[in-house]
């Protein structure tokens, strides 16, 4: 049985970080895990950022409200899920996805979850596990499904090597040329084409 892992942010839906840095005119805030490679250490360095500028839930949740998807990431996963399984693995948190979702049509999402004060303020976040898309496909794996991933970023390298096919999607090029044996797709035609070469 195969099943396939999406990242989420920069395969279906625009960086919401770097929306949120367009939005409040605050250029640290475009630091995104195709920059920096340790998560833990990014979302310490925008929490920072936030509590600096007096930022909190309420005012990155209205910034995601006007997000739309990537052109044709609907229709793209909409026929993915007639073939196939597919959960979507995310380092986002519950509190950022859920309006996205909604828009993709509820698909099956494994994601984080901030803490956030009752003034609103984002005091930390809760990791599901540690490696958390590499975990889970390990243990998807352990369970008797073949996976296959995709995603754009230095987290997404975990799972993508570890299944038994593995793409980038619309990835960087300092991505791209250090992982030259990763085959590296920047349409959803091709990328589904792969998946469904694969499954």
């Amino acid at each position: 049985m195969n099943i396939v892992c999406l990242d989420m942010e920069g395969v279906l839906v625009p960086e919401i970080w770097i929306a949120f840095s367009e939005a409040t005119g605050i250029p640290e805030l475009r630091r995104t895990t195709r920059d920096e490679p340790d998560y833990d250490k990014l979302m310490k360095y925008r929490l920072a950022i936030l509590k600096e500028h007096g930022l909190g839930l309420k005012e990155i949740q209205n910034v995601i409200a006007t997000i739309d998807l990537m052109p044709g990431a609907k229709e793209f996963l909409d026929e993915l899920r007639s073939i196939t399984q597919v959960v979507i693995l995310s380092d986002t948190f519950e509190q950022f996805a859920s309006p996205l979702m909604k828009k993709l049509g509820w698909p099956t999402i494994f994601c984080n979850t901030l803490e956030v004060a009752d003034n609103g303020e984002i005091t930390g976040f809760k990791m599901r596990c540690e490696k958390s898309k590499l975990t889970t496909v390990k243990a998807l794996q352990s369970i008797g499904f073949d996976t296959i991933a995709s995603g754009d970023s230095f987290n997404d390298l975990g799972m993508i090597q570890a299944s038994k096919a593995g793409f980038l999607f619309k990835s960087t090029e300092q991505i791209k040329k250090d992982y030259p044996q990763i085959p590296a797709f920047e349409t959803y035609e091709e990328l589904l084409s792969a998946i469904k070469k694969a499954l």
